[in-house]
């Protein structure tokens, strides 16, 4: 599998991890259709999942609410950078977030990188472009990756729900380590995307919330 691009792309995913890892099925059973949530490549899907880390869901669409209102439902890079210091402080971003949003957008636009262009790269190769912007670390580039260019490889080991909902699974409830999650996901090669969407999916069955991305 190259991308996932559609529900038959999931479908056949799961299909071939629960061959993968047999362990799986009774997750998959109880957790029914996984969510696609395929968003555009481009600086409004980052920007979306930048406005997502490492805040509740209900603090990040409350912020998505303001930007969206004034730079419409899919925002572009050069309106952002037209923005004002005082407005954009109105949206209720951390200082580290409205300098990711602006590094975002400057690499859009200017360069070396559009952002739509990284669908299309090797995940080695657009992780290491996406990091290298200041503010985007590796889990908002694995998110972008997942849910903006439909990479079907990546599994982003640092969140905290997947690690909970693994921990469920696997580690009689305890909370496992990254290092230790990214060993376990090895098996689950070459489709760890569609591992992720699962966890997810469970975490949202075990804890009656949804940890997806907005």
């Amino acid at each position: 599998m190259t991308t996932i691009r559609c529900e038959a792309d999931l479908a056949a995913g799961l299909s071939l991890l629960l061959t993968c890892d047999p362990r799986l099925c009774p997750i998959a059973d109880a957790c029914g259709p996984l969510p696609l949530r395929l968003s555009p490549p481009g600086f409004a899907g980052l920007a979306s999942i930048i406005v997502s880390q490492m805040v509740s869901r209900a603090s990040a669409d409350a912020i998505w609410r303001r930007m969206t209102a004034v730079l419409g439902n899919r925002p572009l890079a050069e309106d952002y950078l037209a923005l004002g210091p005082e407005l954009i402080g109105t949206f209720g971003l951390s200082r580290g977030k409205a300098q990711a949003l602006e590094e975002a957008a400057k690499a859009d636009l200017g360069g070396p990188f559009r952002l739509d262009e990284l669908a299309e790269m090797p995940a080695e190769t657009a992780m290491a472009a996406l990091t290298g912007l200041k503010g985007i670390g590796p889990w908002t580039a694995e998110v972008y990756l997942m849910f903006c260019g439909g990479h079907p490889d990546i599994f982003p080991v640092g969140d905290v729900a997947l690690r909970i909902s693994v921990g469920d699974v696997f580690f009689a409830g305890e909370r496992p380590a990254p290092e230790l999650v990214a060993e376990l996901a090895e098996a689950w090669a070459p489709v760890r995307s569609v591992a992720a969407r699962l966890f997810w999916a469970h975490y949202a069955l075990i804890t009656g919330r949804t940890a997806l991305p907005r």
